[in-house]
């Protein structure tokens, strides 16, 4: 079963400086096509990758990611 996590990333950015995806990508150590893909739901980050994004905001994973409420 693949979940869609839900994120933050992209208001993160904006919050950030309107940091570029280009410029979180670079400093996470990804493509800028795996940010995209992160930002629209399409792709699931690595917990590597997630705590990575994380660090580069100073926030907790959770505070970015999450999983849809169980209905």
């Amino acid at each position: 079963m693949s979940e869609n996590v839900r994120n933050e990333v992209r208001k993160q950015r904006f919050l950030n400086g309107e940091m570029t995806q280009e410029e979180l990508a670079r400093r996470v150590g990804v493509t800028r096509q795996t940010i995209i893909a992160i930002e629209k739901g399409k792709y699931n980050p690595s917990v590597a990758l997630a705590l990575r994004i994380a660090r580069v905001f100073g926030l907790a994973v959770e505070q970015i990611f999450s999983l849809p409420e169980e209905e």
